[in-house]
């Protein structure tokens, strides 16, 4: 039941485009005791088929730009192979202490953008 509930969540984040796979990750390591580097195998298996479905919604309502997609496209797949073969030969704990450093970077991103709106906002209220 625990695995249910955690790909419905994961998929829902996943289909507003806020990241899935980090929720994945985390609560893959966090409820399941998954080791990282399992957990981070298996958000790449759950990413195929949901980012299918997520390209298919968004190329309907012509949300992508098809040339900057391909560009990134081409350049995420030589950055995949290098970060695998990173993730490969880094140490267990190693790597569970980057992903949590990626995490707060993340969040510290977002609610930096958060406050910048609000004040954007704000100014353009007076």
């Amino acid at each position: 039941m625990k695995e249910i509930i955690i790909g419905l969540v994961a998929g829902i984040v996943s289909g507003t485009g806020m990241g899935g796979g980090t929720i994945l990750i985390f609560l893959l390591t966090f409820m399941c005791g998954i080791e990282q580097h399992i957990a981070q195998a298996t958000n790449l298996i759950f990413f195929i088929p949901t980012s299918v479905v997520a390209i298919i919604v968004n190329i309907k309502n012509k949300n992508i730009d098809m040339k900057l997609a391909t560009i990134i496209t081409i350049f995420g797949i030589f950055g995949a192979i290098i970060g695998a073969n990173l993730s490969i030969h880094t140490d267990v704990n190693k790597l569970r202490k980057y992903f949590g450093i990626f995490l707060a970077i993340i969040a510290i991103h977002e609610i930096y953008t958060i406050i910048k709106e609000y004040k954007k906002e704000k100014n353009e209220q007076q």
